[in-house]
């Protein structure tokens, strides 16, 4: 494009031209005044679509360099590779999590929906959100002054499991950390079981007493009970001496770990938490019993299919087990939690154990 702008006046003229290269318009004007002086002046103008594409030019370079560092360290320094992969990954995982989650809170807002009425995967997603966050935000405020990405790395290398969330694990990480996080939880299967059975010989109802003791050592002895053996003692579970709030506190403390709580607190406190996480999990059953185990699918959930995955949450060692082995767990664990009343939670956190403790050897009569 070439423009002119002719002389204005008899001793003052202007001349104006512009030529464009590269998507960059340069515009030449040179000045010619009494004195006969001409002065070139030279701007520089660029189109909002040049801008865009010079924009992009430096995104590609950045990334290009970005690529270039991952290849340096993936070459010369592979273990600080795979920290360093790992962690930028699982940012990205927690950011799109949060997005997840954000858009979840606002249709709740928005129809009125209360979270017992979420769809299954809506409520888990919350759920373990939340879990999560509670968990990384020590990290996360460490990590916020400058450099201090690097001390984040030495965490994630010393103290994996204790202090990063799953989205800072390697896929072998997770299977290892869940497997030791279960072993953990397993260790307190023996005095679950002590504690019902010493509950249960104060039960004044002879028929209950005896059904509960016959389940307390039939699991003992290494058999997995039937439902019907659980749905029996239902009764016993809505008030003294085995829901939530009239067990002892002891027991309460053996309870904590079936959840990853602490039991390092003041009695009521325990309790407090034990209901709030049983009558969650108690949501959670019914939630998934209106989806359908069959509409569970294998995709990945953070790199554990989700039979699996919710299979874990409900207290069984599922790293070991097949997809039809936990779907039939599963469904075993739905047909009588799905029917529970909240007043009746602690049948479900203790069956955490007695489902668990066995499966998957089969039963004897």
């Amino acid at each position: 494009m070439a423009l002119f702008c002719a002389a204005v006046g008899r001793r003052f003229s202007v001349d104006l031209y512009g030529i464009r290269t590269n998507g960059v318009t340069v515009i030449h004007s040179s000045f010619t005044a009494t004195s006969g002086a001409r002065l070139p002046l030279y701007r520089h103008y660029s189109s909002p679509k040049s801008r865009l594409g010079i924009g992009l030019q430096i995104v590609s370079r950045l990334q290009g360099a970005n690529a270039k560092y991952e290849l340096f360290l993936q070459r010369y320094f592979p273990r600080f590779y795979v920290l360093y992969h790992t962690f930028t990954k699982g940012i990205q995982l927690l950011f799109q999590d949060a997005k997840e989650v954000t858009v979840i809170r606002t249709r709740m807002l928005t129809n009125s929906v209360e979270v017992q009425d979420l769809p299954y995967r809506d409520m888990e997603k919350l759920r373990q959100f939340r879990r999560d966050m509670i968990k990384a935000i020590p990290l996360l405020l460490i990590s916020i002054p400058p450099f201090a990405n690097y001390l984040v790395f030495v965490l994630m290398y010393l103290f994996p499991r204790q202090l990063l969330i799953r989205h800072f694990w390697t896929p072998q990480q997770q299977t290892e950390f869940q497997g030791v996080n279960h072993s953990h939880r397993a260790q307190h299967h023996w005095a679950v079981l002590k504690g019902l059975e010493s509950a249960g010989s104060h039960v004044k109802d002879g028929r209950l007493k005896i059904s509960l003791l016959d389940l307390c050592n039939k699991v003992q002895s290494g058999v997995h009970p039937n439902i019907s053996d659980i749905q029996a003692i239902r009764g016993l579970f809505s008030g003294a001496p085995l829901s939530i709030k009239r067990i002892n506190a002891n027991q309460m403390r053996q309870l904590c770990p079936l959840f990853f709580l602490t039991p390092r607190l003041p009695t009521p406190m325990i309790g407090t938490r034990l209901n709030s996480h049983a009558i969650e999990l108690l949501q959670l059953d019914r939630a998934l019993s209106r989806h359908g185990l069959h509409q569970l699918d294998d995709s990945e959930l953070r790199r554990v299919s989700a039979h699996h995955w919710a299979c874990y949450v409900r207290g069984l060692d599922s790293g070991s087990l097949s997809i039809n082995q936990c779907r039939e767990w599963l469904s075993q664990w739905l047909q009588f939690s799905s029917h529970l009343k909240e007043s009746e939670v602690s049948l479900l956190v203790h069956s955490m154990v007695l489902l668990s403790a066995n499966y998957p050897k089969p039963s004897h009569h």
